[in-house]
């Protein structure tokens, strides 16, 4: 009798390697997680922040923190009642062990990029700290090791997802001011050096002063409001006045700015200007803005009281009178990086300020450092 013939079995479908995010599927359609995304931080001074957000969101398990600083890194657990997270002093050896999915790299400025580099190349997601690197070339690197393994890389310029930036952004793409021509920004500080002396104030280390540490903040929001508009040239001037004497009185190296102020034209005609400072004679011990200039309305976004809360102003014309209108109710950050970029992960839609940004913006840092230098206006490289 003729042995009945087996069915041929199907070949399972292949799973994504522990620790490794699921294919990306079609935008309009939300990925299914079949199990949580594995997250980890390295660096716990901003990052904790990041760690914390991976913690508390229902799609991702903190697996992980890496700082050299041991004892920061138990009271962090600690105190967050993180229990089952390991802490790592090697940040290679986190990688290799915990296989996390998605990385939060919020480490000194000079290890922005070879470190950001590593976590993609292990296969992870990362959402890098401002600014992005040092330099242009050090941005491109991660660029390319990103679009390598197609993982996303994030820059974590965090005043976009605040509501009265999203607020603003909303009226600019409505077309409610028209083209914007013309924009100012900035962030003074009376006295409000960071790590004076320290790897803040060294220019190897840092890449610069408040122009990279605060302007970067400033540069992105506005640029971001405009339409992210091709720059062209930049002309700026740079200074050192409070800095070194505060140094040398304290302590340390100060071999950066402490003031700088710049314009940058771009492609389309429309022209930026900047002013940032961590310590000056102003009236105000802190103070942020941003101005938008458009044909049809105007709007600006001021820190209330010398803080972190924000007074967001629309400018505009209605029957033939000038009318200000000012947004009421918009609470606090809406969605923090870390949770953005998680979304995107998730619903395998692109991240808002992605690496591409994060390069357009260290164009501009670079082209003022480089006009400050030589005295003149330069071109965009």
């Amino acid at each position: 009798m003729a042995k009945k013939k087996s069915k041929p079995k199907r070949p399972s479908p292949k799973r994504p390697k522990p620790g490794r995010a699921s294919p990306k599927r079609s935008k309009a359609k939300r990925v299914r997680l079949e199990s949580k995304i594995r997250c980890a931080a390295i660096g716990l001074g901003m990052g904790r922040h990041h760690a914390k957000a991976f913690a508390e969101d229902g799609r991702t398990e903190l697996v992980a923190v890496c700082d050299l600083d041991t004892s920061r890194c138990d009271r962090i657990i600690h105190e967050n009642d993180w229990s089952g997270v390991r802490c790592y002093t090697d940040y290679k050896r986190m990688l290799k062990v915990e296989k996390p999915a998605a990385v939060s790299v919020a480490l000194p400025n000079f290890l922005h990029s070879p470190v950001s580099v590593d976590c993609l190349n292990s296969g992870a997601h990362v959402i890098c700290e401002k600014p992005m690197a040092m330099n242009v070339r050090e941005c491109e690197r991660m660029i390319r090791a990103a679009r390598r393994h197609d993982r996303q890389l994030m820059i974590n310029f965090s005043y976009r997802y605040m509501p009265q930036s999203r607020f603003l952004k909303g009226l600019v793409d409505e077309g409610r001011l028209g083209k914007v021509y013309y924009a100012r920004t900035g962030w003074h500080r009376r006295r409000g050096i960071p790590g004076l002396g320290g790897w803040f104030t060294t220019k190897k280390l840092s890449g610069g002063g408040p122009l990279i540490d605060l302007g970067v903040h400033r540069i992105d929001l506005a640029w971001w409001l405009m339409g992210s508009p091709d720059p062209v040239t930049v002309s700026a001037s740079t200074y050192s006045v409070f800095g070194p004497r505060m140094a040398k009185e304290r302590g340390g190296t100060f071999t950066v700015e402490d003031l700088a102020a710049g314009i940058v034209r771009f492609r389309n005609g429309s022209t930026l200007l900047i002013e940032v400072s961590w310590a000056s004679n102003s009236g105000e011990r802190e103070r942020m803005f941003t101005e938008l200039y458009g044909d049809a309305g105007g709007a600006r976004q001021v820190n209330l009281e010398e803080g972190y809360k924000f007074r967001t102003e629309y400018f505009t014309e209605m029957g033939g009178s000038q009318v200000n209108v000012e947004q009421h109710s918009a609470g606090s950050f809406a969605e923090g990086g870390a949770k953005h970029l998680i979304s995107c992960v998730a619903e395998g839609t692109q991240v808002d300020s992605s690496g591409e940004d994060g390069l357009a913006i260290q164009k501009i840092l670079d082209g003022m450092y480089r006009s400050a230098e030589l005295g003149r206006e330069v071109k965009i490289r």
